[in-house]
């Protein structure tokens, strides 16, 4: 399992969005993908949810692990089609924090490799934007609970972030000038 778990070793640089759902992390990686001409990696447990639902099942503690596993898969193959930039959705630390508020607890293993993998940048998504309903997202309450989840485990793990807020714009504005500044000579990106 530790295996399917781990991060391929890459030259790439790694971007990650982590934030409560509903805070447009999926739109703004398109996006910034489009941007810097390269390929990101989506949410592997909305695709693992929409399949629990349409078979009448809920998602239980039991399905963290596969959800991890699924994300590690998706992000190991995507970084071998980037060019030298991968945009994730998520990682494994987003899992953790959702394990921890859903069930009170996360596999001992997903917390490991949520704190070992390497991003060079980590944006955190403000809990700004409207809410917008579909079948998945079940929390729109507990929005503001959920941000200051996610904000706590980056400073306990001393993660550095970039908070991003506003309009779609002014988040897109934001994380691609952060991202500029990270790649440094990035005129193939324009």
């Amino acid at each position: 399992m530790e295996e399917k778990l781990k991060q391929i070793s890459s030259n790439c640089l790694r971007v990650v969005l982590i934030g409560p759902e509903s805070t447009g992390k999926t739109v703004l990686a398109e996006m910034l993908a489009k941007h810097f001409k390269t390929v990101w990696t989506p949410e592997f447990s909305r695709h693992y949810a929409e399949l629990k639902i349409a078979n009448n099942e809920t998602l239980t503690y039991e399905d963290v692990l596969p959800i991890a596993v699924g994300q590690m898969v998706l992000e190991n193959a995507m970084i071998l089609k980037a060019n030298q930039l991968l945009i994730c959705d998520t990682n494994l630390l987003e899992t953790n924090v959702y394990s921890e508020f859903y069930y009170g607890k996360c596999p001992e293993i997903v917390q490991k490799f949520a704190t070992e993998h390497h991003y060079d940048l980590h944006f955190l998504t403000y809990i700004d934007l409207p809410w917008e309903a579909d079948s998945i997202r079940d929390k729109p309450f507990e929005r503001k609970e959920m941000f200051e989840a996610f904000e706590q485990a980056l400073l306990t793990n001393n993660i550095p972030y970039v908070l991003l807020k506003g309009s779609m714009e002014e988040r897109f504005n934001q994380a691609q000038k952060q991202i500029h500044l990270l790649i440094g000579n990035d005129e193939i990106y324009r």
